[in-house]
């Protein structure tokens, strides 16, 4: 076939709502799919660009086995381009990573003797998708847990396939303004609240907002966040994470007086409301009696017993919850 007939090839990308019209060759908006002769394909799969054995709390999920460690691995690409991205180096190109099979991954999870399991995650998963699906099943079938941390912009049909093989998901709520997504994202809120509305109830579910002065930080919208996530009517814990510059944004790091000013706001909704990037705000407090029943520092230190509140009894939401010998030192080590 000569390359002008490949030329007239064209195909649509139906994993996420961006719907990428594509040519012979040429990629989509994520860096990791492209067409080949009318098909869309994977130009990541099997390829990785990251890998670590992380804290769980680094993703952030809190409220999933607390003081655990997690195998967690990432691909090239991603479908939306914040210009305050953090893994830019990653999700803003693809590159030739790491060679590896669904069997293999799973493989080195099952290695990892303290993993929870694994996590998918550091650039935007679910533009990996093939891997996902065919790596998700092994890692279950071998004890382990799926963790996803995601941006929530994927097409329904295809979230509803991974759902079954997820164990717990954080997605980001970059900020309640159809403006700020268009602005700064290159993407649309209602796709993302539409995939956290999916989740809800199906999966252990934490989510993350990113505070950047001036462009997210106002107390209505963080107002009208909070009362979304608490109409959704499932628990949750809610991460207000601090901005520091990166990328192509270069406006200061958010100041602590805004980060406790939203967190009392977040906390006359929701129960479970952090404080990321930031010292001291991460502990766990009892909504009944406000007792401090988990500790978040260099070491986690979790007080609760059976997964109830060690004062007055209260049940306290999450997976893992119960105390199993959940501290942890900085440095790995574990008491």
């Amino acid at each position: 076939m000569t390359n002008a007939n490949k030329d007239s090839y064209s195909a649509s990308c139906l994993l996420c709502p961006q719907r990428c019209q594509l040519r012979h060759g040429q990629a989509g908006r994520c860096h990791a799919r492209e067409n080949r002769e009318g098909e869309v394909v994977s130009r990541n799969y099997g390829e990785v660009a990251a890998w670590n054995m992380d804290p769980i709390e680094k993703k952030p999920l809190y409220h999933y086995y607390p003081g655990s460690w997690i195998f967690s691995v990432g691909g090239f690409g991603c479908n939306l381009s914040c210009s305050f991205c953090q893994n830019h180096e990653i999700s803003q190109q693809h590159q030739a990573g790491k060679k590896v099979t669904p069997a293999e991954l799973a493989v080195l999870v099952g290695q990892e003797k303290k993993s929870l399991g694994l996590c998918f995650t550091y650039s935007e998963p679910s533009v990996w998708f093939e891997m996902i699906r065919d790596t998700a099943p092994l890692v279950r079938a071998q004890g382990g847990k799926v963790v996803l941390v995601s941006n929530g912009t994927i097409s329904p049909r295809f979230l509803e396939e991974l759902i079954p093989w997820l164990d717990a998901v954080n997605i980001d709520i970059k900020a309640f303004s159809e403006e700020f997504y268009q602005h700064y994202c290159g993407g649309k809120l209602a796709w993302v609240l539409d995939n956290v509305e999916r989740l809800a109830g199906r999966v252990h579910l934490e989510v993350t907002t990113l505070v950047i002065p001036g462009a997210n930080d106002d107390s209505k919208e963080i107002t009208e966040l909070a009362r979304w996530l608490h109409q959704l009517n499932v628990p949750l814990a809610w991460h207000l994470s601090g901005y520091h510059p990166a990328y192509r944004l270069n406006v200061p790091p958010t100041d602590r007086q805004t980060l406790d000013r939203l967190w009392k706001i977040g906390k006359e909704w929701l129960p479970y409301v952090y404080l990321g990037n930031v010292r001291g705000g991460d502990t766990t407090f009892c909504p009944q009696c406000g007792e401090a029943v988990i500790q978040r520092e260099s070491v986690v230190v979790n007080h609760l017993n059976r997964g109830c509140c060690p004062k007055c009894g209260k049940g306290i939401f999450g997976v893992g919850m119960e105390r199993h010998g959940s501290e942890r030192h900085g440095d790995g080590s574990s008491v």
